[in-house]
């Protein structure tokens, strides 16, 4: 069973309506959507959607007992506001996305994802897409492969795991996770710590054929104009620069009031405006970590849309 992150974190800050309409913009394994729905009234509703198939699929059937309460959509949470629009919805009471992979998906050595069993090197979310990780290891130039494993991954040794990569791959072509997890192995000398040595290209790879920060604030955006006054969005983010991109966005959006020299005061910030529920970030407890190592780097935010009064 997937293990939603910060769910009673999330559930609560989101302040539920009984009759409001939610959208969960990364369904995953749909926990985060079920918590919601529990807490919704007959003439409440959630929309869940994800780019991958599978999981709508098995959240369809988890979640049919709420009947119309659930309407399950296929596409990015970056197009939400379209998506949306399609099924007659143009403003909603609150908006919740999960950057992080799903449980199923993580342990499905078909789908290519882990390290810790042997799969295709795939890591698509939406098996339509033509990208695969076999095609980011197998054709991009040893520079942008370095590039790669430093930004997403933040690896020390990018150089020299591109460098073998690309010798590597013209003896053979790399189409297996187990290969190329033993060649990281064999680059960065085992293990030494509690990451295993292929957990931050592994990671770099996954962001790269999903294109994960390329919809972040596209997604962001299309959430916050959906958000009626009072509705709340809560994003839950694993990387350091999926953070710091909700950081920032959130922040740009909160503003302030400036004094003039003249008198008065204008409104420095965009449009339109919120208030940060959470002023930190939200951090899992070290009880949810013990039960799900993979929480560990989560970090929930979450804002309040409010009145752009006098602006």
């Amino acid at each position: 069973m997937h293990r939603p992150v910060l769910l009673a974190e999330t559930v609560e800050r989101l302040g539920v309506r009984p009759d409001g309409v939610y959208v969960d913009g990364t369904l995953g394994g749909g926990g985060h959507a079920e918590a919601v729905l529990a807490q919704l009234g007959g003439r409440g509703m959630l929309f869940g959607i994800d780019r991958d198939v599978e999981a709508l699929g098995r959240c369809q059937e988890r979640l049919a007992r709420f009947g119309g309460r659930f309407k399950a959509l296929h596409g990015n949470y970056a197009q939400m506001d379209v998506l949306l629009a399609a099924e007659g919805v143009t403003a909603v009471d609150g908006v919740v996305l999960d950057f992080g992979v799903s449980s199923f998906q993580l342990d499905t050595p078909a789908r290519g994802f882990s390290f810790m069993t042997d799969g295709p090197l795939d890591m698509r979310m939406d098996q339509g897409q033509a990208l695969t990780a076999a095609g980011v290891v197998n054709t991009y130039p040893e520079q942008r492969l370095c590039d790669l494993f430093r930004a997403y991954g933040e690896e020390p040794s990018a150089w020299r795991i591109a460098q073998r990569i690309v010798a590597r791959r013209l003896e053979r072509p790399f189409e297996r996770t187990s290969e190329l997890a033993a060649l990281i192995w064999e680059v960065k000398g085992g293990r030494r710590g509690r990451l295993h040595p292929a957990t931050q290209c592994f990671q770099a790879l996954r962001m790269e054929v999903n294109r994960e920060l390329d919809g972040v604030e596209q997604g962001l955006q299309a959430g916050l104009q959906l958000l009626r006054t009072g509705g709340r969005m809560a994003v839950i983010s694993f990387h350091s620069l999926e953070d710091r991109c909700v950081k920032r966005f959130f922040s740009a959006h909160e503003g302030r009031w400036v004094s003039q020299e003249a008198g008065g005061a204008c409104w420095d910030g965009v449009l339109p405006a919120v208030e940060r529920i959470t002023r930190k970030a939200v951090q899992p407890g070290e009880a949810e970590c013990l039960e799900n190592p993979r929480a560990r780097s989560s970090r929930l935010r979450v804002v309040e849309r409010v009145a752009d009064v006098g602006l």
